[in-house]
């Protein structure tokens, strides 16, 4: 058994991570701000902190240890360096929630090497202070410059599944049966895409495993945005309306103007292997137009 601290831990994926601790025997604490609810009763303990105090996070943790802790939530430079130094002796290991969005430029088979956080130029700054793909960038230089722990970056792509709060796919499925307009700008761009089942045993993984450094986290194969709009048509049984000018309101969550996936190469040669979009994302799609008819 060990003692896992998880900030993130109580909705999605991280709600995913810690239903898989739990289940295995593991002494896990949810570490969150104490306005949402959770679901796991006695099974975790619960920390009421503000992660992006760094005082606060300090005091809550002062007499504590860990031997994982894993980190959702982290989205600024200043954040990652608190961790750096509240954390400093009390971890055995560290795992932080990155993503795709590291990678400045879009491309396909995106690999770890396509952005080195270990030379990346680190500049200070709080969550807002800049896009949300720098302020990952900045966090991982942070960590992997700074930590004296172990620490692993899993670099996600857009992660999917019927618990997704911010409705991604849900949009497209909805505004099909509306027969609302969806814009795109780039019908033929492959996207990257995760389970959320997987997301959540990828950072298991990450955490139990040998492992450190930067690591993408994906499914195998990808779809094109005109294929996965036939699939929503398919299961909707209308028509999809497509425009490639559009605005905030109609903009699909996946408009980008090329191609925009990852290579899983290095997770499988760690020893993980995520399952191939084909076995999950229709079946998603189904699930999805099944529940809005």
């Amino acid at each position: 058994m060990k003692k896992i601290l998880v900030f993130g831990g109580t909705r999605f994926f991280g709600k995913k991570l810690v239903e898989y601790l739990i289940a295995e025997g593991h002494e896990v604490t949810i570490a969150t701000r104490g306005k949402t609810e959770h679901s796991f009763g006695e099974k975790v303990n619960h920390s009421i902190v503000d992660r992006t105090n760094k005082d606060d996070l300090a005091s809550a943790f002062a007499n504590a240890q860990w031997d994982i802790i894993y980190d959702n939530i982290c989205y600024s430079p200043n954040d990652a360096l608190a961790a750096c130094e509240i954390f400093d002796g009390k971890t055995k290991k560290y795992v932080f929630t990155s993503t795709m969005s590291t990678y400045t430029d879009l491309g396909a088979d995106l690999s770890e090497a396509d952005f080195d956080p270990y030379t990346y130029e680190i500049r200070f700054g709080n969550d807002g202070d800049y896009s949300y793909g720098e302020g990952k960038r900045l966090a991982e230089a942070v960590f992997f410059q700074k930590a004296t722990f172990p620490v692993v970056a899993v670099r996600f792509p857009i992660v999917l599944g019927e618990d997704d709060y911010t409705r991604r796919l849900h949009f497209h499925v909805e505004r099909v049966s509306e027969e609302k307009v969806i814009s795109f700008l780039n019908m033929d761009a492959r996207m990257s895409y995760i389970l959320s089942d997987d997301a959540g045993d990828f950072l298991k993984f990450a955490g139990f495993s040998d492992i450190v450094g930067p690591y993408n986290a994906t499914s195998s194969g990808t779809y094109s945005l005109k294929e996965l709009m036939r699939m929503i048509e398919q299961n909707v049984g209308k028509k999809a309306k497509i425009a490639l000018v559009g605005d905030e309101e109609t903009r699909s969550p996946f408009a980008v103007p090329k191609d925009w996936f990852m290579s899983q190469e290095k997770s499988i040669e760690a020893g993980f292997t995520c399952r191939p979009l084909e076995n999950w994302l229709p079946n998603l799609i189904k699930t999805l137009s099944q529940q809005i008819k």
